[in-house]
């Protein structure tokens, strides 16, 4: 599930270059402080998708909330099944 989530989250992503650097900036809406620079594009696609697994990684550990992308919910994991 966890690698879904990253996945559909990626699809969000956007892209632009830096003007005079040289450089590519990475962000995702609705997840804020996740972002990432590289000098190509797809070093940055790389960073962003290592800064989203971080930035859920410490939500999970504090227990804060994780938005929502399409019908996956990170929120709910570990939570026990219904019958």
């Amino acid at each position: 599930m966890l690698a879904q989530y990253l996945d559909k989250a990626m699809e969000l992503a956007r892209y632009e270059i830096i003007e005079g650097e040289a450089a590519y900036w990475g962000e995702i809406p609705g997840f804020q402080g996740v972002w990432a620079r590289h000098k190509t594009l797809p070093g940055c696609q790389r960073e962003l998708r290592e800064a989203l697994s971080d930035w859920i990684a410490f939500r999970l550990r504090r227990g804060l909330e994780i938005p929502r992308v399409g019908r996956l919910n990170l929120n709910r994991i570990g939570e026990p099944a219904h019958a």
